[in-house]
């Protein structure tokens, strides 16, 4: 990094020499007009012209293949890498499977759709602007959408109950995942998506980051719906009263995290939601023993507590990005010692894979 002093020039316009060896490697010379970025996070950018390698907006792909997995991986590989037009070759023409395969990708991803289709050729386009997209609500929906499945699975667990919608939010769960993955990716490629976005860098990495937690906390619901279909029967009171207060606290866990993640609560809930995860950890291990030393009890009842404990480990990572982003803004810091937030009980980040 070289540093340049700021000076003014003629009615007090403020100039800046550049490094030689920049722009002589970019053919710069006087009356070289090149282009200024400025940046919501305080980035200015200076790029000339000829060098600007802006994000591939169109792709033509070749299903190598007549599988229809492997046209749904390339769509879904184009769409996670931010591309907004995706032309699809098959040179020996579409088959019902595999033009029922682009149907499901167009369904399960947002803003996506077919433009264009001919016997050999189909276009699939992204509609969906940057700056219609709030990464910070689709976290939130999306932490909706996780522990209502969650809540719904532990209710299949201890009650036997049943929920119908269970497969659509599993969709929709990877759609807002899969968005919110696209994004971050054009955000990396891009020098104007971050400002069109509206966040700054760190923040989309934090929103990003929490969204990767947040989809395998449905996954885990899901593992625990599993195993409530495979019961024999219904575990006892006791078991039953112990698995609904494990539950509820690492949905507490997730959720009190995720509100520090968008910005709805202070880094005093990070450090809470750490120590609540702490004390579910044990509860979970007590239960897991009295489980082994009853005998009696379904063995498939551990998957469950197993998600239960990685579900919080989730939940606890979260939390430990809040902290991050805390000791970044400088909510920890001495002069901040006065505030709710500097005198909450301290916890050490603990992480687990």
């Amino acid at each position: 990094m070289e540093t340049r002093k700021i000076q003014t020039v003629g009615g007090g316009t403020y100039t800046v020499s550049l490094p030689k060896e920049w722009a002589e490697s970019e053919n710069c010379t006087a009356g070289t007009t090149v282009n200024l970025h400025t940046h919501i996070d305080g980035l200015l950018v200076i790029q000339t012209p000829e060098s600007q390698t802006t994000a591939r907006n169109r792709v033509e792909l070749e299903a190598g293949t007549d599988d229809p997995a492997e046209i749904e991986q390339l769509l879904r590989a184009a769409y996670a890498a931010g591309v907004e037009s995706v032309v699809l070759e098959v040179p020996d023409g579409y088959t019902d499977e595999q033009l029922r395969a682009i149907e499901r990708v167009t369904r399960n991803l947002t803003g996506v759709t077919v433009a264009e289709e001919t016997e050999t050729q189909v276009t699939v386009q992204t509609l969906l602007d940057a700056g219609e997209v709030s990464v910070r609500q689709s976290v939130r929906q999306l932490q909706f959408v996780a522990l209502s499945m969650h809540r719904d699975a532990m209710a299949a667990l201890t009650t036997g109950t049943t929920s119908d919608r269970w497969a659509d939010r599993d969709e929709q769960a990877d759609r807002l995942h899969a968005m919110i993955d696209r994004y971050f990716e054009r955000g990396l490629a891009r020098l104007d998506e971050i400002d069109a976005l509206g966040l700054t860098r760190p923040e989309l990495f934090s929103l990003w980051a929490t969204a990767n937690e947040l989809e395998r906390v449905a996954d885990h619901a899901e593992r625990i719906g599993t195993v409530a279909d495979q019961l024999d029967g219904q575990p006892g009171r006791t078991i039953v009263t112990a698995l609904e207060g494990i539950a509820q606290e690492v949905r507490t866990v997730v959720e009190d995290a995720v509100r520090v993640i968008i910005g709805d609560a202070c880094v005093a809930t990070a450090r809470q939601t750490l120590a609540t995860r702490r004390a579910v950890r044990q509860r979970i291990t007590d239960l897991d023993r009295q489980l082994f030393e009853s005998g009696d009890a379904d063995y498939r009842l551990t998957r469950a507590l197993d998600s239960l404990s990685r579900t919080a480990e989730h939940g606890g990572n979260i939390a430990e990005f809040g902290l991050r982003m805390a000791v970044r803004d400088g909510a920890l810091t001495a002069d901040n010692a006065g505030t709710d937030e500097a005198n909450a009980p301290s916890s050490t980040a603990e992480t687990e894979s």
